[in-house]
């Protein structure tokens, strides 16, 4: 059966070592220096069950033994926003926040940093626009990391898209499907098999933004198996 939301709980603190182990043996391990902001000041402002999951990645980055499974720096983990002269607007392109409000996991290869809110979502602050983006968010943590680790993993070739398409899709988490036609939870794709390019995602009340995750994997897949290139992509981590 699919995974759900609810079964991924704890997924950070019992299942991300096993997953990196598994598909990412000789990856580059993730190191950040001792004078890293602390974690803790933040936490205090998520709901105590919304906690958990950014305390056990934090002990894992620290650590010095986390497979760097995406770009996770000592430059983009903790990054302060306001020290680098950058400025954080909620998705109403109004409201400011500050870097109390967000704690940044690290950047997604275009330069936006994926960051965790007080409310324990997942959201991408968009680099262009300085904003968080409101239509690629992510339930939590710990959904968030296990769909990253398995977007790198059939992307380095130890997974097959078939065998994680029907969990993606029952978790039903914006920023790792592709809105077609307005409406989430449509794929580009059928089963991992396109048969032309991925459609791009388009923002409401925006300009065209960065591709959601599980695009990014479609038109990774319409690549290799077409031999055609798809260009003008803007944010992607690999070269168009």
């Amino acid at each position: 059966m699919p995974w759900t939301v609810d079964q991924l709980t704890g997924y950070v603190e019992s299942g991300l070592d096993a997953d990196l182990a598994r598909w990412f043996p000789d990856k580059e391990r993730v190191g950040v220096p001792a004078s890293t902001r602390p974690v803790a000041p933040f936490l205090t402002r998520l709901p105590p069950a919304a906690a958990t999951a950014p305390a056990a990645f934090d002990r894992r980055v620290r650590s010095g033994a986390m497979a760097r499974f995406f770009d996770i720096e000592d430059w983009s983990y903790a990054f302060e926003f306001e020290e680098n002269g950058e400025a954080i607007l909620d998705s109403d392109y109004e409201t400011e926040l500050s870097d109390d409000d967000v704690w940044s996991l690290g950047c997604d290869g275009g330069g936006n940093y994926y960051v965790v809110l007080t409310s324990g979502r997942v959201a991408v602050w968009f680099h262009e626009e300085q904003v968080i983006e409101a239509e690629t968010r992510y339930d939590n943590l710990d959904v968030f990391l296990w769909s990253l680790v398995r977007y790198g993993a059939v992307r380095a070739g130890v997974l097959d898209l078939s065998d994680v398409e029907d969990d993606f899709r029952s978790l039903g988490q914006p920023g790792a499907q592709v809105p077609s036609g307005g409406h989430p939870g449509e794929f580009a794709t059928s089963k991992g098999q396109p048969a032309g390019p991925p459609t791009r995602v388009s923002q409401p009340g925006g300009p065209e933004s960065r591709p959601c995750l599980f695009y990014r994997i479609s038109i990774d897949s319409y690549r290799r198996s077409s031999g055609r290139r798809v260009n003008g992509c803007k944010g992607l981590p690999w070269g168009s």
